[in-house]
């Protein structure tokens, strides 16, 4: 028992290390470097615009297949798989996995920059899970939050989006998925706590989605005043709508009523 013990903790020891290691690799200057080059790619939600985007970054990448261009793709062929290939039995079809498969051949080379990795590995699991949606194979879903435990555990204290993604995951899984549906609270709140300490944490967009995320997953009476609160400051993030305004307005209107 004592020995079993002592290789736990010396398991444990071991992780943490290794953890904070990475953590001292990756410059936060050069993942929000990452990030604004990125950020075209990342929450498309008007089609027409994902649509224009989906054929010039895969232009781009024929032109130039480098490392950013490559992550660049994975994104799109997500944000594509998520707003698009649900509302197609044909065209879309297929672009979850085309996303994992790009984005894990990132994830698994050595030669990948550590700052990309906070975005690489979280819009790798989110992919997964939506293979599994379109699949109907629920192991991999299981298999995708375990990839979220991994990007959380490695890059959340430098990026909003391993949280960020797995939150939106659970939110939209049916109630039988109780067990993974609670990470949607947790992990907006604490994106939430991120930003109050550091306003730089995550961009504008992010927290339009995050406020009005928190708000839906708490519609009880006794949140209602920090949930209209938190609803206002997403209309305020939005003014042209580019983000989460449209279903803010739609919840704030239904808590109003």
């Amino acid at each position: 028992m004592r020995q079993l013990l002592f290789t736990a903790i010396i398991l444990a020891i071991a992780t943490i290390k290794s953890v904070t290691a990475l953590a001292q690799q990756l410059d936060l200057t050069k993942v929000k470097a990452f990030e604004l080059q990125l950020d075209d790619v990342m929450e498309i939600t008007d089609t027409t615009e994902l649509k224009i985007k989906l054929k010039a970054v895969e232009d781009n990448y024929l032109q130039n297949p480098s490392e950013i261009n490559k992550a660049r793709l994975g994104i799109i062929y997500h944000e594509t798989a998520l707003n698009l290939s649900f509302f197609s039995n044909t065209a879309f079809k297929g672009y979850a996995k085309k996303s994992y498969d790009h984005l894990s051949e990132l994830c698994t080379s050595p030669n990948t920059a550590p700052a990309l990795l906070p975005f690489i590995a979280s819009y790798r699991a989110s992919a997964l899970a939506l293979v599994s949606a379109e699949t109907n194979d629920l192991k991999l879903l299981g298999e995708a939050f375990t990839l979220f435990d991994d990007a959380i555990t490695r890059f959340a204290g430098v990026s909003y989006l391993p949280e960020f993604l797995r939150g939106s995951v659970s939110e939209n899984l049916p109630w039988f998925f109780f067990s993974k549906r609670r990470f949607a609270r947790q992990d907006f709140q604490a994106i939430i706590d991120k930003q109050e300490k550091d306003s730089a944490f995550a961009n504008w967009k992010i927290m339009s989605f995050t406020y009005w995320a928190w708000a839906k997953q708490r519609q009880d009476k006794k949140y209602r005043t920090q949930a209209l609160t938190y609803l206002d400051k997403a209309i305020a993030l939005d003014p042209n709508f580019k983000a989460g305004r449209k279903k803010v307005e739609e919840l704030k209107a239904a808590f109003t009523k």
